[in-house]
C-alpha cells in the first residue's frame, strides 16, 4: 500500500468510496464533494485501487480538523486507516490544534485513541455543532 496527496478529482473513484461507508450527504451533493478537494487529502491505494482517503479542512498551520476518514469496508482492520491518520498527523505536526469529530462507539473512540488522541472532555474542552 502507498498513500500519496490526492492531487486530481476522480469522482469515478471517490463516490463508490464514500457510498461504501453510507455517507450519502456527500454523495448527494457531488459539486460541493468536488469542490471539498481543492487542497488537503491523502490517498491510500493498492496498486492502481483507492482503498482508503482522508482529508482536512483548516488554515493548516494553527488549526486543522480531519474531516473525512474513510476505507472501503472489504480493506478495513488491514492498517490502511492508521496509516492515513499517521500520514496526516505528520503532515500538520506544526499545527497547534490537531481536531475531528467521529460516531460515539467504542470501536471508533479506541481507534482514535490507539493513534494518540484525546477526547476532548479529558482536555477541559467542549465542542459544539450546528
Amino acid at each position: 500500500m502507498r498513500i500519496i496527496e490526492y492531487q486530481t478529482y476522480r469522482e469515478e473513484e471517490i463516490l463508490p468510496l464514500y457510498a461504501s461507508v453510507g455517507w450519502t450527504a456527500y454523495t448527494d451533493a457531488r459539486d460541493a464533494l468536488r469542490r471539498g478537494f481543492v487542497k488537503s487529502p491523502l490517498a491510500a491505494y493498492e496498486e492502481k485501487t483507492l482503498v482508503g482517503l482522508a482529508r482536512a479542512v483548516g488554515d493548516g498551520e494553527t488549526v486543522v480538523l480531519v474531516q473525512d476518514l474513510l476505507v472501503f469496508p472489504q480493506h478495513q482492520r488491514l492498517g490502511i486507516g492508521t496509516a492515513l491518520m499517521r500520514a496526516m498527523m505528520d503532515r500538520f505536526a506544526n499545527v497547534r490544534q490537531f481536531q475531528l469529530l467521529t460516531d460515539d462507539t467504542e470501536k471508533t473512540l479506541a481507534f482514535y485513541r490507539s493513534l494518540g488522541l484525546h477526547e476532548l472532555s479529558s482536555l477541559g474542552c467542549q465542542g459544539f455543532m450546528r
